[in-house]
């Protein structure tokens, strides 16, 4: 390696250090710096509650009905705030009020009325008459439940009578929010800060490969003219190929296909982890319960809850496997004229036993002679997922309507159930992966990789998929594909 080699490989070190550096700093105080903003809202908000309460505050009883009757309008109240790049739908403080020995009064989940929460530390120290404040999980098994909670005292003032500090508080009132609320916002404040560090990095590079261009290509120039001239001896000219470019242009290439595979795999990985974790611990749980001595009903309800949860950690590394073999294509492989007609037969075929088992008629409208450019296999299955989905949703005894039509030189794939529809926060992540709602009949989600199939399905011909709520009640999707050239 040359001095000059040695003096920009130096450079290049120190800056990429420098730029790490600063990035991992800033990065380390994002989350901090969030918490602590957020918990001086808490703290106004906490007071603003607390100075209500006073107002009605007699006797050391404190009457918490008009709080009830704000917070309840406050949750049926339509919400939405966008907040740079992020949207807000819905308002997610937790507020409680204790008495003067730690016992809830009032819980706006109306959960722990009753309870005594004199241990916890923002009571504790509020009732104290110090500043209390905590930060709890949620769930257990969850780490990513944490919720903030500030606690602000209740005091009874006599009219003209100075009170000491803390002999007159009567109670307490805490507001919580969870940590995950302010997550997008950390997390676009990183992807920003990453990008930054990304671009400035990138010139720099450039900054620095012209620079080599410049000043390093020439000296190679000159070695190379006088190896061809001691080898041939001629005078002729010497052609030389563009080599640093070109190596340059390759380095970049593997660079960046490199980092985004990896960070492909680690999503998935982190991504399938989280989503595992929960039939994993049902599994585990009911295979310490069954250890014990119990009457045969019992042992073979935990029993089917062990397969129902391994059926669904297999079913989602199925629709996993697929998804990401999907998404890896970049572009169909094999495009055909595809009959609707023949695929909507088959996605019937498969279905009829399970819709026949929810009670739920398929109904088909279909316009004749309608013929798509695509994968027969994949448009198969993602009508299949529609359906699927449209059943799961769907009230025994009613019925799921599917539809084809041609609009100018587009093909329309409708299909319609007649369940409760969409709530407002999910219209703008019904196609996002692991998203998923709980069935009407069963409470239980699904993987939430479905629909995130059928959008990729979509993409690769060329087509969208949507899915919103149908004025007469129930959800639509509507799949919308390229129409097949007539044949000449």
């Amino acid at each position: 390696m040359t001095r000059r080699t040695r003096i920009f490989a130096g450079i290049v070190v120190v800056y990429l250090a420098a730029v790490g550096l600063l990035l991992y700093r800033v990065a380390a105080e994002l989350d901090p710096r969030y918490r602590e903003s957020a918990e001086e809202s808490l703290v106004d908000t906490a007071n603003l509650l607390a100075t209500l309460l006073e107002r009605r505050t007699y006797n050391g009883i404190i009457p918490t009905d008009e709080l009830e009757r704000t917070l309840r309008h406050l949750a049926s109240r339509p919400v939405y705030a966008r907040i740079f790049d992020i949207e807000k739908t819905a308002v997610d403080l937790h507020v409680y009020v204790t008495d003067r020995d730690g016992f809830v009064l009032f819980d706006s989940k109306g959960r722990d009325v009753g309870t005594y929460y004199g241990a916890w530390r923002d009571v504790h120290l509020t009732l104290q008459g110090a500043y209390g404040a905590r930060t709890t999980l949620a769930n257990p098994d969850d780490p990513t439940s944490s919720v903030m909670y500030v606690g602000a005292a209740i005091r009874e003032r006599a009219p003209g009578v100075r009170i000491e500090a803390g002999e007159d508080i009567v109670g307490m009132v805490a507001v919580g929010k969870p940590v995950a609320a302010f997550n997008p916002f950390i997390a676009n404040a990183r992807a920003k800060l990453l990008q930054f560090g990304a671009i400035s990095v990138g010139a720099f590079a450039l900054l620095l490969a012209l620079a080599t261009v410049w000043l390093v290509r020439p000296f190679g120039l000159v070695r190379d003219v006088w190896r061809a001239f001691r080898r041939d001896g001629s005078g002729s000219p010497i052609v030389l190929g563009r080599r640093l470019l070109q190596a340059l242009r390759a380095a970049f290439a593997e660079v960046r296909d490199t980092l985004a595979g990896r960070s492909y795999v680690d999503q998935y990985v982190q991504t399938l982890a989280h989503e595992l974790k929960s039939p994993l611990a049902a599994i585990r749980g009911a295979a310490e319960l069954l250890r014990e001595p119990m009457p045969e009903e019992a042992r073979a309800r935990f029993a089917g809850n062990i397969e129902d949860q391994v059926g669904r950690a297999q079913d989602l590394i199925d629709r996993m496997l697929e998804l990401s073999s999907l998404e890896r294509r970049g572009a169909l492989e094999r495009v055909e004229p595809v009959r609707i007609a023949q695929l909507a037969a088959a996605v019937r075929d498969e279905l009829a036993p399970l819709a026949q088992r929810k009670q739920v008629a398929l109904r088909f409208e279909l316009q004749p002679d309608l013929t798509a450019n695509g994968d027969a296999f994949l448009l198969q299955r993602a009508l299949a997922n529609l359906v699927r989905n449209a059943i799961d949703f769907a009230p025994a005894g009613s019925a799921i309507d599917v539809a084809a039509f041609e609009t100018r030189d587009r093909i329309e794939l409708r299909v319609r159930d007649r369940g409760p529809g969409l709530p407002e926060y999910a219209r703008g992540r019904v196609f996002e992966k692991f998203f998923s709602l709980p069935r009407p009949d069963t409470g239980k989600r699904g993987t939430g990789l479905g629909l995130a199939f059928v959008k990729e399905v979509a993409q690769l011909h060329d087509g969208m998929v949507r899915l919103t709520n149908h004025a007469e009640g129930g959800a639509l999707a509507t799949l919308t594909l390229p129409r097949a050239a007539p044949a000449r």
